[in-house]
């Protein structure tokens, strides 16, 4: 007899194959002596559309609402049907007498496998492979130590409770507010209270008041001090008439240094990566977006497998992990690294770990490099980047830490003080592993503990200067500024702010706030970056530059979803159901329970809803299909024409950001136009036709080819044929039914 493993993609069933030493391939699977390996794309089977349980929900009318079915139908996906078929022979197979789940380790993982055993109709007994890598060593262990499948099974509830709480909150919602209001609007218990918090940094930037500020600046040769107020300990007042008494009373006077202090400190490296960590340093410093960036984690655990699994809310590693770090650095020892993790394998480790907490670790650890030797010469550029991240931030947790010793310089000058300081660096520590020429930014978790005064002088002159000391001729200035309004969101911004939005709670409730915090904010590590790029593809955010903003569609469809779906509380309270779910302490029948007399609600509130929804975006070109006036909007790359009729769905790219760089400027230009009159534009004023472009690239060499060219236009075109306002489709692209699932 034999044992079917079913793993959650082709790249990771072939690894797994490898490993149990199976080789004939078949269809949809590869077979050995005592296993068989077959695979999904991501989920093969989902929760079926509403249309399945009744012909009458293919129109969506208000009175067919709320739709709550008894018991949630399975349908296979259309696209993956082929590969359903394929794994659900294998599972019917008179001599497979066990099943081994080999889905990611998660949640979601968990729920991909279990959706296709039932839909299948299996019966047969179930083993759990429970992996954070997919290297030959790790495969070997997990197999090594297979749980029963049983122990999972209220991970399953969880997963399944949570698909289903989405489809009828979400899907309700959404079809309630596109019937009521005529326009395609969509709703979600993550994806509203994202948009919220835009809407309220938004509006306080909108009432913001800018105000001015003062200070007072002293210099003397090679040092310059700032006034810094006694009881405040301020740099600044706002009080400028006290700034102008202050001048004219100690304008010519000497100072005496009433204060020279030395205090030797010590920082150590920041924490291990996390997905969201890693997302946000990717967006600050190569302008990544947050799919983007797990993308490339993808593909470097999947197909490189050189780091471990990208989906991890953790910064810390297991105990058990410990006594595999020195491989690690052997593998990693390459190229940059060599002599930065050389000269780790070749000393003890540190006796205490401060990245190690065992208590701090959930499903999967601290994104590190694996055992598998890395070839950087097989990585993209893209690839390279994160892998450096990473590599570099775990070398830099089993450094030394950074030692410098701050100076801080007090000046009496009258009855006013004046402050600077400096920092000498004693020993690098992990610091050395950012080379700064090499490594450039290293992100806003960078933190190196010497927060400098401002105006901070020169540490070889603070060095001469003794307590007691006088200095003569200082030069004495007013400076101002003015204060800044809280700045706009950005993608690194937004997912920190989703990873905790405790501060965009209303309630005030500190329990539920510990809560939010507790279970990850709004959406996992895995979703975040699916949420927010539907949001952009439904056109309720753009970008300007880097920064984020509400176009009007979002702007009104707040003011017209409940209240409830717009505050984290909601999420809050629904995965902490759902992690006692997981933990076996609460029953799926009640959570579904509550979950079903919410949905009733949120219908009833949308029914008896007073506002209206108006298109302030309405061009006067007419929709060749329809002859309704078409709405311009702004996707994250591109800008589009758009039936305003949900049921006609036709859209037309009139513009999108290409990655052609302007020759003058270099910022990437705008493509505009159709055909062979398309245009690149940018900003700085410089433009070229489409047909210049390729003849001017091919003279420098770049090698673009007619067939390049007509791929590109075929991807536009293509792009811009897909229906826009396919109603189930697009109630699905605005929730959260299923994690990020990479192919």
């Amino acid at each position: 007899m034999k044992s079917l493993v079913i793993a959650e993609k082709p790249s990771v069933a072939r690894d797994i194959a490898r490993v149990l030493k199976c080789t004939k391939q078949g269809n949809g699977m590869i077979e050995g002596d005592r296993f068989i390996v077959t695979w999904g794309l991501g989920h093969l089977v989902t929760l079926a559309d509403p249309e399945d349980y009744d012909k009458k929900y293919r129109e969506w009318k208000m009175e067919h609402l709320p739709m709550m079915p008894e018991n949630f139908r399975l349908e296979v996906i259309k696209q993956t049907s082929k590969q359903y078929q394929a794994v659900k022979a294998q599972i019917h197979r008179k001599d497979v007498n066990q099943i081994i789940i080999a889905t990611d380790a998660g949640r979601e993982g968990e729920l991909v496998a279990r959706l296709i055993l039932k839909k299948a109709g299996n019966e047969k007994p179930l083993k759990r492979l429970w992996i954070s890598s997919v290297t030959d060593k790790a495969i070997r262990e997990g197999f090594g130590s297979l749980k029963d499948g049983r122990e999972y099974d209220p991970l399953y509830d969880a997963a399944l409770c949570r698909a289903e709480a989405d489809w009828l909150v979400g899907i309700n919602a959404t079809r309630a507010l596109t019937c009521k209001y005529n326009a395609q609007l969509s709703c979600g218990r993550v994806q509203t209270p994202t948009l919220a918090m835009i809407a309220k940094r938004e509006e306080q930037i909108k009432k913001f008041v800018p105000k001015p500020f003062y200070g007072i600046q002293a210099k003397a040769p090679g040092i310059t001090l700032l006034w810094q107020d006694k009881k405040s300990k301020s740099f600044s007042t706002f009080d400028k008439k006290r700034v102008q008494d202050i001048l004219e009373v100690i304008k010519g006077m000497d100072g005496r240094v009433s204060q020279v202090k030395r205090t030797p400190k010590k920082t150590g490296a920041p924490l291990l990566y996390d997905l969201t960590q890693l997302q946000r340093e990717a967006n600050q410093k190569f302008d990544y977006s947050a799919k983007e960036t797990l993308n490339i984690m993808q593909r470097l655990y999947e197909n490189h497998k050189v780091l471990t699994y990208p989906r991890t809310d953790s910064r810390y590693l297991t105990s058990d992990i410990v006594p595999t770090l020195k491989e690690r650095l052997k593998a990693c020892s390459v190229g940059p690294y060599r002599a930065l993790a050389g000269r780790l394998v070749n000393q003890p480790l540190p006796k205490t770990l401060a990245f190690v907490n065992d208590k701090k670790v959930g499903d999967h650890h601290g994104i590190i490099p694996t055992e598998q030797f890395v070839q950087l010469d097989h990585m993209t550029v893209d690839e390279r980047r994160i892998y450096d991240l990473v590599v570099r931030r775990f070398i830099a947790v089993m450094y030394p830490p950074y030692e410098y010793e701050q100076t801080t310089l007090v000046l009496t000058v009258g009855q006013e003080n004046f402050t600077a300081s400096g920092n000498v660096v004693k020993a690098p520590g992990w610091k050395a592993v950012y080379d700064r020429e090499s490594a450039g930014f290293l992100g806003d978790d960078f933190e190196d503990g010497q927060e400098d005064a401002p105006g901070s002088g020169e540490i070889a002159e603070l060095l001469k200067v003794d307590e007691g000391s006088v200095i003569k001729g200082l030069v004495f200035g007013m400076t101002e500024g003015k204060t800044k309004p809280p700045a706009r969101f950005t993608e690194s911004s937004l997912l920190s702010a989703m990873e905790n939005p405790t501060a965009y709670m209303e309630s005030g409730d500190k329990a539920m706030a510990k809560l939010l915090g507790e279970t990850g904010g709004l959406g996992t590590v895995a979703t975040r970056a699916d949420i927010i790029e539907k949001l952009f593809s439904s056109f309720l955010l753009e970008k300007r530059g880097k920064e984020i903003f509400l176009t009007s569609k979002a702007s009104q469809l707040l003011t017209l979803v409940p209240e409830d779906l717009k505050k984290p509380e909601l999420t809050a309270d629904w995965e902490m159901k759902l992690s006692e779910i997981a933990g076996g302490t609460l029953r799926r029948n009640a959570f579904m329970k509550d979950i079903r007399s919410y949905s009733q609600s949120l219908i009833d509130e949308i029914k008896s809803g007073e506002g209206k929804f108006c298109h302030d975006n309405l061009t006067n070109r007419k929709c060749p299909q329809c002859g309704k006036r078409m709405l311009l909007v702004k996707g994250k790359k591109s800008e589009m024409l758009v039936c305003q009729d949900r049921e006609c769905g036709f859209r037309e790219t009139v513009s999108r950001t290409s990655n052609a760089r302007c020759p003058n400027c270099h910022k990437k230009m705008e493509l505009k136009g159709k055909g062979d009159g398309q245009i690149f534009v940018c900003r700085c004023g410089y433009k070229e036709k489409l047909t210049s472009f390729v003849e001017r690239r091919k003279k420098e060499g770049a090698g673009v080819t007619k067939r390049d060219v007509n791929r590109y236009l075929e991807k536009q075109k293509k792009e811009a044929g897909e229906p826009l306002n396919n109603a189930f489709a697009m109630a699905l692209a605005g929730l959260n039914l299923e994690e990020s699932r990479d192919l």
